[in-house]
């Protein structure tokens, strides 16, 4: 159910709970707690009945860590990528070590510390 209403309510969706996973996860490691996950689909609108939570929770907490992880949420809505949206994500790759403190923007003083073109 989630995945078809997450496909029918397109890429702004998946980017903003992107953006909000990312906003909650203070500790930076990429996961939520079962709470945090269940307030983000509330916040997005795309609540569904507890017992479809349930088995949603059961699929993606695989390792029965208490935890989800953003990527793997996505690979269960997506799929996995195809070799260009991989070949993008490499490309992107070299932006994110460039944003040191992952906010998002790179200062040109974040720049001259790792690019020199000499």
């Amino acid at each position: 159910i989630l995945r078809k209403t997450l496909r029918k309510r397109g890429v702004r969706v998946i980017t903003g709970l992107g953006k909000y996973f990312r906003q909650v996860d203070k500790n930076r490691n990429g996961l939520l707690s079962q709470a945090d996950f269940k307030e983000a689909l509330k916040v997005f609108h795309l609540e569904i009945p507890e017992t479809d939570f349930e088995t949603l929770w059961l699929i993606l907490d695989d390792s029965k860590s208490d935890k989800v992880d953003y990527g793997e949420f996505t690979r269960a809505i997506f799929g996995e990528m195809n070799e260009y949206r991989k070949a993008f994500v490499r490309k992107v790759s070299a932006y994110m070590k460039l944003d040191f403190n992952k906010s998002g923007s790179v200062p040109v003083v974040d720049i001259r510390k790792s690019y020199c073109a000499k």
